[in-house]
């Protein structure tokens, strides 16, 4: 394992929160938010998911920061350093972390083709839903062109990786998220002066609690929970190449502002529009690649709008497997004593593999089935359902009930100037956190 005192470290405290930030943006927020949030209710959801950011999301962010950051180590080695027998935890999100690489290629790769779409404007010659479905369904039926797109992303991820810590994934980050949010403000001006455009508007930020339910609730916490990349190993590798100055909890509190900032917008962009073109704001996981194409190809410069925000899918969907890459990266270049650029190609290769087979599940492999589910489905079940709840439920016992050695209760415990001292953090780890990581766990099997 590499000493703490050659380990790479991020150059500043921006630096540290753009990099941290661009691990918790991804497409959870920009594709899966939005159409939840129609689903729920829009205003009085949003409120909900701001509270379970506050509840949930901020606290478990301050502790995998600290484990990270008191041990300088990769999430496997993170948690062997603190407590051999909690380093499951560790080897729980590098699985968690590969199995989601498997399949988030392929939607990566989906968002780079129909970025393509837009600028060659196929997407505003087509017209109706009904043709943007079957576009849809053509091409992620096709045996190679989506497997193609996700290797790309994967080879794309692998440059990034490669030039180590610095030089690739803080230079990556200081470029993409800028990019991103000038992205998300020009479409939401956009959306929100179309025709009708304020309706939508109010849908999404007038609350009406009437169409709120337990669901719903339930539905929040788990939103924010996979929003923010807990139980990955990401947030805990990244946190290891904080400085020695770096304060974990002014920057967990800025990460998850950024996080839901972009949720946020991302839900300014997607609603004026679903409410000018009169769709429903139900529409949901069909939202972004079959409603939205259907919303631009009706605009003015709809081929232009539609590339910017497929180029901001693509961008947000890079920032996320890029953590996810480098928190695998880490583990085998540390633990297996790899060379960095060894470790990253053993990483893609595994990742790439994954990725054309749950690719081909839509079609060829269709008829290969894990019970009734295509690997692509099974690989999103696994980790969603079963091993980010477990992970999180796992990290909330160890920052709240473990007996922590001095360095991790120093940096855990010792600041209490951000509106969340110990005693509240404390108590969050121990009795918040768990009981609603149970509550997810048992909903995601369906009991309860």
């Amino acid at each position: 394992m590499e000493k703490s005192h050659s380990r790479a470290t991020f150059g500043g405290r921006i630096s540290a929160v753009l990099v941290t930030a661009g691990s918790a943006v991804g497409l959870g927020n920009i594709w899966r938010f939005p159409y939840v949030a129609g689903e729920n209710g829009g205003g009085a959801f949003l409120l909900v998911y701001a509270g379970c950011i506050l509840l949930l999301g901020l606290p478990l962010t301050i502790a995998e920061f600290a484990i990270g950051k008191s041990t300088r180590c990769n999430a496997v080695g993170a948690y062997r350093r603190l407590a051999p027998r909690w380093s499951i935890i560790g080897y729980t999100g590098i699985l968690t972390s590969t199995l989601i690489l498997g399949f988030y290629f392929v939607v990566a790769g989906w968002t780079a083709e129909y970025m393509l779409h837009s600028l060659t404007g196929e997407i505003a010659a087509r017209g109706e839903a009904e043709s943007h479905r079957l576009l849809f369904e053509r091409f992620i039926a096709d045996p190679w062109r989506p497997a193609l797109y996700a290797v790309a992303f994967a080879v794309a991820t692998q440059l990034v990786i490669s030039l180590g810590v610095r030089r690739g994934i803080e230079r990556a980050a200081k470029v993409m998220m800028p990019l991103l949010f000038l992205a998300l403000l020009a479409l939401a001006v956009h959306s929100i002066l179309l025709p009708g455009g304020l309706e939508g508007l109010r849908f999404f930020l007038a609350p009406d609690f009437s169409k709120l339910t337990a669901s719903s609730v339930l539905t929040a916490l788990g939103q924010a929970f996979f929003s923010l990349s807990i139980g990955l190993g990401t947030m805990v590798t990244y946190a290891s190449y904080f400085t020695p100055s770096t304060d974990i909890r002014r920057t967990a509190w800025q990460v998850t502002a950024v996080d839901t900032l972009v949720a946020l917008l991302a839900g300014l962009v997607i609603f004026p529009a679903v409410f000018s073109a009169g769709i429903e704001p139900d529409s949901g996981p069909s939202l972004v690649f079959i409603t939205l194409p259907t919303i631009f190809g009706t605009l003015p410069l709809g081929g232009l709008w539609s590339a910017i925000f497929f180029l901001l899918l693509v961008i947000a969907a890079l920032t996320s497997t890029i953590s996810l890459h480098e928190a695998c990266t880490a583990y085998l270049h540390e633990e297996w004593r790899l060379p960095r650029r060894t470790a990253a190609c053993c990483t893609t290769l595994v990742t790439v593999l994954l990725g054309i087979f749950a690719s081909l599940s839509f079609g060829v492999l269709n008829g290969w089935r894990i019970g009734s589910l295509t690997l692509f489905d099974a690989l999103d079940h696994l980790t969603a359902d079963l091993l980010l709840p477990l992970g999180g439920l796992m990290t909330c016992l160890f920052a709240g009930w473990h007996r922590h050695p001095k360095a991790l209760y120093e940096t855990l415990y010792r600041d209490p100037r951000l509106g969340i001292g110990d005693r509240t953090l404390r108590f969050l780890l121990r009795y918040v956190c768990p009981a609603v990581m149970v509550l997810l766990f048992l909903d995601s099997l369906g009991i309860g």
